[in-house]
């Protein structure tokens, strides 16, 4: 009713104006004409009519849409006994308050440790004026080689989904990982990407893995013990899948919002059954993620077949990578790798990423565009300002490289 009335209203003008010029003109048509005027009446009329059409296309030109604004990353910082002051650490290279933030240390942690992060938390005045760090206070129980870690993440990304609703990316990271671009860079850089792209290092060839991490069972005692202990044997051993594929590769990730959303909350019953499969698999968060992405066909698609981790292995590869060093220096910088792993606290090679790479002084925070106040970056300016340096450069060299082989080698293959 109200939409009909507009047109009516729309009308009235046009319709009473041409009224008027017909009468004036059929009083006058006797002394100039009859044919002269009915003439004159089309000609005038079509004018308003053409003028009235004109101005109503120019009043519903759209105007374009803005940009989408920066994407938002959600980080899980994990840790365990001895961990609190690497982690301290690792979040305040990390910061940004455009970003959101789990932290968490493992029940392995002494409470102290857990109660202390905690009080540091709340009690910093940035980080309790912005709101984006969420402490993990029910903490769990993690074991590298068990389920458990592949729990601990899908716990951060529930918080995650549950608590927060403005971010794109989800990142899992330890107390060991160390960034080696500024949030700034990280934040420019995935601004040019499909937000819906997953990054997950992974492979269908197993080789040995087939036998030696598919085949066997395993019990991870940290499923139902509050004291950490290695994972035991069990008989007998099993098949490979046949109601899916294996994939294996890195546990580190880079995850959008709707994969991680398919795996909490998706109707889909994949994500379930394959977390059950896992529980009794040996490192099962080197497989997790790998094998639910590569056997769900919506989502193939955005896989990037890196982990965007620098790692360099032992030859041959041990239970864990080499811990990194100054000699690693330029090869860390070459991959164009935005994090590396795995550090030991207080070396001399972080001191030289914090100086050289991220520009880091007294150890506070990472400048970027967001830092105010004295001492600088003491208050948060407008957070979506960046000023993305050299390491912007290297990633986008990495992630041009990375888009250019998915033409060439399609995913999940």
């Amino acid at each position: 009713m109200g939409y009909g009335g507009g047109v009516e209203r729309k009308w009235v003008f046009p319709i009473v104006i041409t009224s008027l010029i017909c009468v004036f003109l059929l009083a006058t048509s006797f002394n100039m004409g009859l044919i002269s005027s009915v003439n004159t009446i089309n000609l005038l009329a079509s004018s308003l009519l053409h003028g009235h059409a004109v101005m109503n296309q120019t009043s519903h030109i759209s105007t374009p849409s803005p940009p989408p604004p920066p994407p938002k990353f959600a980080y899980l910082i994990s840790g365990s006994r001895g961990d609190l002051e690497k982690l301290w650490r690792t979040l305040h290279v990390l910061y940004h308050p455009w970003n959101y933030y789990v932290v968490h240390l493992d029940l392995e942690a002494p409470l102290e440790e857990r109660l202390e992060l905690a009080r540091r938390v709340k009690n910093h005045t940035l980080f309790r004026q912005v709101g984006n760090i969420y402490m993990n206070e029910k903490a769990n129980m993690v074991t590298y080689r068990g389920p458990t870690m592949v729990s601990n993440t899908l716990h951060a990304c529930a918080i995650f989904l549950r608590r927060i609703r403005d971010w794109d990316w989800f990142i899992n990271l330890s107390a060991s990982d160390y960034p080696l671009v500024t949030q700034d860079d990280l934040i420019h850089t995935f601004s040019s990407l499909e937000r819906n792209l997953n990054f997950v290092e992974h492979t269908s060839d197993l080789g040995w893995k087939a036998t030696e991490r598919g085949m066997p069972l395993i019990v991870d005692p940290g499923l139902y013990e509050r004291n950490k202990s290695d994972i035991f044997w069990a008989d007998p051993k099993r098949n490979l899948p046949t109601a899916f594929k294996l994939f294996t590769g890195s546990a580190w990730t880079v995850l959008s919002r709707a994969f991680v959303d398919f795996c909490i909350w998706g109707t889909d019953n994949l994500p379930r059954t394959l977390l059950m499969y896992y529980t009794n698999f040996v490192s099962s968060p080197e497989f997790y993620f790998q094998t639910v992405i590569c056997n769900s066909p919506r989502f193939i698609s955005t896989v990037v077949n890196h982990d965007m981790h620098f790692i360099s292995w032992d030859d041959p590869p041990q239970q864990h990578p080499r811990t990194l060093t100054l000699n690693d220096t330029g090869d860390m910088l070459e991959s164009g790798a935005p994090f590396a792993r795995k550090f030991k606290m207080n070396s001399a090679v972080l001191r030289k990423i914090d100086v050289e790479v991220l520009w880091r002084k007294n150890e506070s925070f990472v400048p970027g565009g967001w830092c105010k106040g004295k001492p600088k970056c003491s208050k948060v300016g407008n957070p979506t300002k960046l000023r993305p340096g050299p390491g912007a450069e290297r990633l986008k060299k990495l992630i041009n490289k990375l888009m250019s082989d998915r033409v060439t080698q399609p995913p999940c293959t």
